[in-house]
This record gives C-alpha cells, structure tokens and sequence, in this order.
C-alpha cells in the first residue's frame, strides 16, 4: 500500500481490516459491462449533467439507517436522471451486500458501480457489476495487477486517487477512468480543492469524475468548471427524496447561478460533517 494503517484515520482502518477478511467468489466472472464513458457522453449530448448517484444505506461519516428498498432508490435515482448508480456492497461499515447490487443491476439500464474496498483479485468474484472501484492508496504497488484481473473479466474500473502522485501511478498503471476523492483519508476531512489540483493533470481521453463533497448545485457547477466529466454523489442525494435530489444535480448548470442553495435543505455546518463516505 502507499500508506500504512497508521496514517489513516481509525474508521478506515477497521474497514481495512474487514476487507482483508473478506473471501471471494466461487468462480471467475465474466461480465458484460454496460459502457460508462458512452452513458456519460449521451448525458452530456442531453444537456444533463452526468451524476453517478450512489445507493448508500449509511457510511462511518453519516448518522442512522437508510432502510429503504434498493431497488426503489435506484429506480427514482434513474427517473431523476441519473447516468450510472453506485451501488455499495460492504456490508459491515456501509450496510451494503452483493444481493443488493445484483438486485438494483438487474432493475436498471445504467451502468452500475460495485462500491467496495478491494484488496484481492478473488474478491471481485462476488458479484457482476459493470464497474468496479478500486482505490490506489489502499492497492499500492498491486494497483496494476489489479485493474488488468478486473477488465480481463470485463469490468471497467474506477480508479479513485486523491492526489497528483496517485493520478501517476493511476495512470501508469493504464487507467481510463479515475475518480478524484475530495476526502483525506487520514483526517476524513473534506476538500473540494484537491479535485482543482488534480484535475489539470488528467489527460483528456480519461473519463474524470469529481468524488466526495459534493453537496450544493454550487458545489456540483465547481467540480465542472474545474473539469470534471461526472459527479459522483451520496449523501446529499440519500437524504430527502432521492428521485427530486437526483434532478437538481442532473439539472444544475440549467439552473445556473442560483446562489448556494442546498439540494438537500442543510446548512453549511451540516455539510461539512455529511458529505460522501469515507473510502
């Protein structure tokens, strides 16, 4: 790994410790991945802006249990425009399950991200899905190996970087698709900076996407001026009504200039502590 355990804050390690615990699947997937860079491209030729909107029962940074169907969050996710869904499959931090996954996969006609914290080439064996998640501080020097074991079963990958010396491993080790996560995971603090920093480095044939944070229409029209490709967006979609949430990121550089005004109805303090899961 890039970073030992001990830089990293304590309720990434427990995840980490869970995770290497975890087994794979019973056999070698073969998947036939929906094409996310395409979904983005028909958003964008819509004039929507291109939000991954994730189904996320709850996470080490948000408070309670979103209990609700699966299946019906991502249909209304889908009805309020979303291009892709992200689907959260670790089930002892974040309330997730491979079931669900299959379940809202199965549902839908977007793509769907496995979101999860991968350590082992078996264990993206547990489920389809048509990307995966793989985060280039936790796999290190197993970054490559990793990403080639993914798309050789057919997933596209999401490679989540946090900083310009993880964008060049990212990159070196052939990623098309990185996500910049705007969350420090030694502090969990949250910094919608880090995604301006790194953004000028990514070339133009990588599909970027903006991570954590994101939780005003402003917040969203940053991340694109800054040249984010997509959105990536939990918390601030999960609480209130996912379908309504969901539109007014979709639809937020219609709306233009409207102020700061919340999507979800919380104030500035509340954001800071409740924006996108810790990874």
């Amino acid at each position: 790994m890039n970073a030992t355990d001990e830089e990293m804050a304590p309720a990434v390690r427990s995840i980490l410790e869970r995770a290497r615990e975890r087994t794979g699947g019973d056999s070698r997937l073969s998947v036939d991945a929906r094409s996310f860079p395409d979904a983005v491209a028909a958003a964008e030729s819509e004039g929507r802006v291109p939000v991954v909107a994730e189904v996320k029962p709850t996470s080490p940074t948000t408070d309670g249990v979103v209990d609700h169907d699966p299946v019906a969050l991502a249909r209304e996710m889908v009805a309020g425009g979303a291009t892709a869904l992200s689907v959260l499959t670790e089930p002892d931090h974040f309330g997730g399950s491979p079931e669900a996954l299959q379940r809202v996969r199965e549902a839908v006609d977007v793509p769907v991200l496995r979101k999860d914290f991968l350590l082992s080439e078996a264990q993206l064996d547990v489920v389809e899905s048509d990307l995966v998640l793989l985060i280039a501080r936790f796999l290190g020097d197993d970054l490559a190996s990793m990403l080639e074991a993914a798309e050789a079963r057919g997933f596209q990958a999401l490679v989540e970087v946090h900083s310009r010396d993880e964008l060049e491993q990212a990159l070196d080790a052939g990623a098309s698709i990185v996500g910049v996560n705007n969350r420090d995971l030694a502090h969990l603090n949250v910094d919608l900076g880090t995604f301006e920093d790194v953004a000028p480095a990514v070339p133009d044939d990588v599909t970027l996407l903006a991570e954590s944070g994101i939780t005003t229409a402003d917040d969203a029209r940053r991340m694109r001026r800054a040249g984010a490709d997509a959105l990536l967006i939990g918390s601030a979609i999960m609480d209130g009504d996912v379908r309504t949430n969901t539109a007014r990121f979709v639809e937020s550089e219609r709306a233009g200039g409207d102020g700061d005004e919340h999507a979800t109805g919380t104030t500035d303090a509340e954001t800071t502590d409740t924006t996108q899961e810790t990874r």
